[in-house]
């Protein structure tokens, strides 16, 4: 395995992919399928994890801290591929501290990409939304959606026990469909035409059937993923001054900031195989 020194000098520039733990991994998967000839770094940062609780401050401090990392380590694209650093960070970090940390790089997240197309999966124009705690009291989901399509009404469930069940691999028992049923009904009772729901939070892929399962057959089920992967194939295509400086070695490398042991244990179900991860220390 390269160190990580070498890793630096060998490669000019590559996309980088943060989250607070695993969740980034089925985004990362995703861009990987749709765009596999570039080089990719992601950053889980699961020695803080869970971000989902944490204030505004406490995750712009932390997002900003990997992005800075992911920085020195020749990313000239950054993808916040988690909803509450998205929610929490990404506008104050674009705003606030590109323009002078590095104002020729770039910082993107994975709400808008979802919120610019959701209209078109819904044919009542009433949506929901099942997310992390953090994500849904930032209210932004109802804020984008609603700039993209003021049409759309948007409905939000917290689910703080869904994290930790999908995390300690508990999916599968019957104390587990208990919280998924619990806050699906809580969602759909909100409002009778609800036809879509948005999986808001990147852990819920690993669940996507359980909750298809759990809601009447007429209503999409949408994950970001894919929306995410086509969102940045579009992106660099409209920006090929940026596209221009990647590398295309077809290399992925992982790192967190926790055991890498655990880390690939744990990995392997959100990025669909096994991976070997390297530690940082920030």
């Amino acid at each position: 395995m390269l160190t990580f020194a070498v890793m630096i000098a060998e490669r000019k520039s590559r996309i980088g992919f943060f989250d607070s733990g695993y969740g980034g991994l089925t985004i990362l998967k995703e861009v990987v399928a749709k765009m596999p000839d570039y080089d990719y770094v992601y950053l889980g940062d699961n020695a803080r994890a869970p971000y989902g609780s944490r204030s505004f401050e406490t995750v712009y401090e932390y997002t900003l801290e990997c992005v800075k990392k992911l920085f020195e380590m020749n990313c000239e694209l950054v993808v916040l591929a988690c909803n509450t650093a998205s929610a929490k960070a990404l506008r104050s970090i674009q705003q606030k501290d590109l323009p002078t940390l590095a104002p020729h790089k770039r910082v993107l997240g994975v709400i808008r990409p979802t919120t610019e197309i959701i209209s078109s999966y819904t044919k009542t124009n009433k949506v929901g939304v099942l997310a992390t705690s953090g994500t849904v009291s930032s209210q932004s989901y109802v804020i984008e959606i609603n700039k993209f399509s003021p049409e759309v009404k948007v409905f939000q469930e917290a689910c703080p026990m869904w994290v930790p069940l999908i995390e300690n691999n508990e999916i599968n028992n019957a104390g587990a469909d208990y919280f998924f049923k619990k806050h699906i009904d809580n969602l759909l009772n909100k409002n009778a035409e609800i036809d879509t729901i948005l999986l808001g939070c990147t852990h819920y892929p690993l669940i996507i059937d359980k909750i298809k399962s759990l809601v009447p057959k007429h209503i999409n089920v949408v994950a970001q993923g894919e929306l995410v992967a086509n969102s940045l194939v579009d992106y660099l295509f409209r920006h090929p001054e940026i596209e221009s400086k990647l590398n295309k070695h077809n290399e992925v490398n992982f790192f967190t900031t926790d055991s890498t042991t655990v880390f690939d244990l744990y990995a392997a179900a959100f990025y669909g195989k096994q991976i070997e991860s390297q530690h940082l220390k920030l």
